[in-house]
């Protein structure tokens, strides 16, 4: 990238904050320091308006480019992007979305709208679809609640039981895994984080009643807890070429790490706790798999190999 689109790109980093810190800058366009000290001060040269505060950041003082024009790969992403909102995404987020890709695409070139449109057709992301049992219209309500640090309302239902219970949560972050959306927040019922999976919220009312954030853990600190607390162990195995190219998108649910390609075989590294369910995931690859270590997963794979065994000579 050359320099004047390297200060471009600055002048619009700097316009999608209210404050944008000096090491942002420099990790995003893999510079130093005094190099992105320099390009702020040509800006300013140039006339751009650029506040700054002192070890917190830059900041511009009533200043706004005219509408950007987007690069083939620019719109392309966003594409991409549309795509994966319609089907990662509630009805709430996927209208705002299409407002605000309808107005993107409003200032492309004419290039530009004929590569989207001809592009449009040639990319689809096919989700498996599961009948949501309530609100599909709460993504958007959660966010500004969250920004807002206002207080819920619920009535959930969990995985065991098919009656509701209402719960106060203070809600610190969404998580998407598992193919689910998860809502985490402090229930003031448990007196502690929980984990809400957004498809079984029953009813949703936001209180407006505000709570301090500086009580609350972060996403960021929740979630690192959780790694500790779950006390995951260390699953080496041996998996067959052949074999190893059906693994692909399964072995991230089981907490895949790494992998080393070798002659005939694949050394995959996995961080788990649930033994059994990735045991008995693995036997469905028969004796193109075989564990390293540990024994405890060892000792697993035999028991859930007898058990077939006994199953089907009985």
């Amino acid at each position: 990238m050359n320099r004047i689109d390297r200060l471009t790109a600055i002048l619009i980093q700097l316009q999608t904050k209210r404050v944008v810190k000096a090491q942002e800058i420099a990790d995003r366009f893999g510079m130093s320091l005094r190099t992105v000290y320099r390009d702020i001060r040509a800006l300013e040269e140039a006339g751009v308006p650029i506040g700054a505060e002192a070890g917190v950041g830059y900041f511009l003082e009533d200043y706004h480019l005219p509408p950007v024009m987007f690069t083939n790969e620019e719109a392309s992403a966003l594409l991409f992007g549309a795509k994966l909102i319609g089907k990662m995404a509630d009805e709430s987020l996927r209208q705002g979305f299409d407002s605000a890709f309808y107005k993107i695409k409003s200032v492309l070139k004419r290039n530009e709208k004929e590569h989207l449109e001809d592009l449009e057709s040639r990319v689809e992301v096919l989700a498996r679809q599961r009948a949501e049992p309530f609100s599909v219209h709460l993504l958007n309500q959660i966010q500004q609640a969250i920004v807002r640090q206002q207080v819920l309302g619920i009535d959930y239902v969990t995985n065991f039981h098919s009656q509701s219970t209402q719960r106060e949560i203070e809600p610190i972050g969404l998580v998407h895994y598992g193919s689910h959306w998860h809502l985490i927040a402090y229930c003031r019922l448990r007196g502690d984080y929980r984990d809400f999976r957004v498809d079984r919220i029953q009813n949703l009312t936001n209180t407006e009643v505000f709570f301090p954030k500086q009580n609350l853990l972060t996403l960021q600190a929740y979630l690192d807890r959780l790694r500790v607390e779950e006390q995951l162990e260390e699953v080496t195995i041996w998996v067959h070429k052949g074999a190893a190219m059906f693994m692909q998108e399964q072995r991230y649910t089981w907490g895949f790490l790494s992998e080393e390609v070798h002659d005939k075989y694949v050394k995959m590294t996995f961080m788990t706790q649930f033994f059994e369910g990735m045991g008995r995931w693995l036997l469905t690859f028969g004796k193109h798999v075989s564990v390293e270590s540990p024994l405890k997963m060892k000792d697993m794979m035999h028991t859930l190999a007898l058990e077939i065994q006994e199953h089907y000579l009985s």
